[in-house]
């Protein structure tokens, strides 16, 4: 199906219509990134790149600064509600309003209107964030393109409901394990129960006492809990393994490494293996470009509980926050939408950071 290109002289709220009605599920990106490509290359003060559907596009006055605004093309499957709806009242209906072509609109309207920023500007917009990570474009890029991701700081436009969220949280999800020795249940004395031997595990769990740390002004809560436990063979047999599944979310402040050898510390003396792992990011509030973004913004900052694509720019040496106008909680959903009003204000603000 051929789609019309990319008006970029539309405001962002009537621009996040036009991409809602341009279907981008992961894996179906290469339409849309044509059409973004093609937008982008003709604005004469950008330079343009692309690495398989993700599109990168640059100032280079030669700023003191330089900021990316990045997001993602990609939605979740359609859910019949693709083309959009918008209400008397304001509210945009369909998929990838809130999550994230609200924002998306957002980044392509600045770099239409605002050829000459105060800061360079790095524009990133890239495919399969909601799918498998590996297969993430924002990943794609940092190993290949490093330099082009190359900043001061960073802006994810996922949906925040137009509030700064700086930074993420790491995760870490790890198997604690016991073992035993089988037996038939009804002489259970010539067994040892892996089951019963786990309870020191929880013990240490429900007495833990998380951290929460002051990072930029941000205070960031850290929680270790059990999130699934297994063992048992029969109703009729002593178990000879257990394994309770344990999810820790650290504060930015600790490297993966650091957060598996407070794991391990904690529970001393049992097996641990890792199962899944991601680092979190800082929020950098404190640098220049980052203060500047949040008095532009307005309200306070809050800290980022969950994980997002921040974590990538993080690890790049970049700090970074999200700001968006879609609602997280809607995102994902059949009846997700997004309020207009937050989208040109989103637009409106960072372009009043950018030129002030």
């Amino acid at each position: 199906m051929a789609h019309p290109a990319l008006d970029l002289s539309q405001d962002a709220a009537r621009l996040t219509a036009r991409l809602v009605d341009f279907p981008s599920v992961s894996g179906d990106e290469k339409a849309l990134a044509d059409a973004v490509e093609q937008a982008l290359r003709a604005l004469p003060h950008l330079t343009v790149d692309r690495d398989g559907d993700a599109v990168v596009a640059r100032t280079n006055l030669g700023r003191a600064e330089r900021v990316v605004l990045a997001g993602h093309l990609d939605t979740v499957p359609i859910a019949d509600n693709v083309p959009s709806r918008l209400d008397e009242d304001g509210t945009l209906w369909g998929c990838g309003t809130s999550d994230m072509k609200s924002g998306v609109a957002v980044q392509l309207r600045i770099a239409a209107t605002v050829p000459e920023p105060n800061r360079d500007l790095t524009f990133v917009f890239y495919d399969h964030e909601e799918v498998a990570a590996e297969l993430n474009g924002l990943k794609r890029l940092a190993e290949h393109h490093p330099e082009w991701l190359a900043a001061d700081f960073a802006v994810l436009l996922e949906g925040t409901e137009g509030k700064v969220e700086g930074g993420c949280q790491g995760t870490l999800r790890v198997r604690v394990t016991t073992g035993g020795h089988r037996s038939h249940s009804a002489r259970s004395w010539l067994g040892e129960n892996a089951i019963h031997k786990a309870a020191p595990i929880l013990d240490r769990l429900a007495a833990y006492q998380p951290r929460r740390v002051d990072i930029d002004g941000l205070v960031y809560r850290e929680g270790l809990n059990a999130v699934g436990i297994e063992g048992g063979i029969a109703g009729n047999v002593i178990p000879d393994a257990c394994a309770v599944t344990v999810n820790f979310r650290f504060a930015p402040d600790r490297s993966e490494a650091e957060a598996l050898a407070h794991v391990r510390e904690v529970f001393d003396g049992f097996e641990v293996t890792v199962t899944d792992s991601a680092p979190g990011a800082l929020p950098g509030l404190s640098h220049p470009s980052a203060a500047a973004f949040v008095a532009a913004i307005g309200g306070e900052a809050a800290p980022k509980f969950g994980w997002t694509d921040v974590a990538r720019f993080s690890a790049l040496g970049v700090p970074a926050v999200n700001y968006g106008p879609g609602d997280p909680k809607l995102a994902h959903t059949r009846e997700e939408h997004v309020d207009t009003a937050l989208v040109l204000e989103a637009e409106e603000r960072l372009r009043v950071w950018l030129t002030g």
